[in-house]
């Protein structure tokens, strides 16, 4: 049983990669995100045997625009592509009821390729691939968006996919998987054995370079040494709509590699060190309650998710991080197990301007008049639940 509407989708790609038309790939901008736009870039180009030169790829810019399509970054896609085109977004979509009409009406068909839980309705898309839809009957739900997005490049090249070309795409997707903490069973757990078995052999060219700094006899196990490198590749920084990890993933030339993988490392360590420092502050804090709910202008939404992972480890309770614009905050949800986010989100939905994600993990962006009335209604939900 194949996951609803994937070779629905798949045909949709292959038509448009054959009649040249304008291919735009939005991805989240995360490792999963990365993962699933570098796995579904090269297999479209994979199609005939060259770059398909009409297949542009963005990403949000968190830090301005939030998580997941939005009006800015469309507004860009729409100004540079007025003929229309396919849009896919991968590892987003799933709530962008606004985003994904706007892109309709303005010539493009919208195909959504996303493993985040829906909220109510489905967006009017003319494609949905979600294994948490409604009427899904693939029995596996827990797939990181790496991994629907390799089976959708099994489905578009079948038995053309190469093997060298294969493994690679498994690489990608264990680490995406992994990096985005889902659940490692049944076909995640295949995904890993499978993707990790020779990574350090990898022919990718971005692997051969970080690898060349992030040498697997100098970590105490497999897993400390992978933990290392997502945590490069989970790099925040942008060029325009295009962030720097993707760019580095998609390298061929070697050289060029390893002087992004250093810049990479670079980068990850002082994350690392602004993330302690942040824990610390948010530790100093008096944190009773059920919940610990925090904000500050000063803070960056691009490392909260990693800080409030820690928090909600050390204390066990939900964490609610954001940081605060001049009218909106946009903040990350980390809660402990047998929680949902998602559904603490949803009991309070009239306050928040979006929402999503999973369970464990999740987003929001707020008008900044309802903040406290937000922390109030999170505070009764999860009371309610003792």
């Amino acid at each position: 049983m194949k996951i609803k509407n994937i070779e629905k989708a798949a045909a949709r790609i292959r038509k448009a990669a054959e009649d040249k038309e304008q291919i735009i790939i939005f991805a989240d901008s995360d490792l999963d995100g990365t993962a699933s736009a570098t796995i579904l870039k090269e297999t479209i180009d994979n199609l005939s045997g060259r770059n398909h030169l009409k297949t542009a790829v963005f990403f949000p810019k968190r830090k301005e625009e939030g998580y997941g399509l939005n009006e800015k970054a469309l507004a860009v896609i729409l100004s540079r592509f007025k003929k229309g085109g396919l849009l896919i977004t991968l590892d987003c979509g799933i709530t962008n009821f606004e985003e994904v009409k706007t892109a309709r009406k303005n010539g493009l068909a919208v195909v959504i390729v996303d493993h985040h839980q829906p909220i109510g309705a489905l967006p009017e898309a003319d494609i949905v691939v979600d294994p948490k839809q409604k009427g899904e009957t693939h029995v596996f739900k827990e797939y990181a968006n790496a991994g629907i997005t390799f089976r959708l490049a099994e489905e578009i090249l079948k038995k053309q996919m190469p093997s060298l070309l294969k493994e690679s795409f498994l690489e990608l997707t264990a680490l995406a998987t992994i990096s985005d903490m889902m659940t490692e069973t049944e076909e995640n757990k295949e995904f890993i054995i499978q993707g990790l078995a020779n990574i350090e052999n990898s022919e990718r060219p971005a692997f051969k370079a970080i690898f060349s700094f992030v040498k697997p006899k100098d970590f105490n196990s497999k897993r400390d040494w992978i933990s290392k490198v997502n945590s490069a590749l989970n790099s925040s920084k942008m060029e325009g709509h295009t962030v720097v990890a993707y760019s580095f993933l998609i390298e061929s030339d070697l050289e060029k590699a390893k002087t992004m993988a250093k810049e990479l490392l670079e980068e990850s360590d002082q994350k690392h060190r602004e993330i302690s420092a942040l824990v610390d502050e948010i530790t100093r804090k008096s944190l009773n309650g059920s919940l610990v709910f925090e904000g500050s202008p000063e803070w960056n939404i691009e490392y909260l998710g990693a800080v409030a992972s820690r928090l909600c480890s050390r204390f066990e309770k939900p964490v609610f991080l954001h940081q605060k614009y001049e009218e909106l905050s946009r903040g990350t949800v980390r809660v402990p197990k047998g929680k949902d986010a998602v559904k603490a989100m949803e009991s309070c939905k009239d306050l928040l301007r979006t929402f999503g994600g999973h369970p464990p993990a999740a987003g929001f962006t707020i008008e900044n008049k309802n903040v406290e009335k937000f922390k109030k209604c999170l505070l009764d939900y999860f009371d309610g639940m003792k």
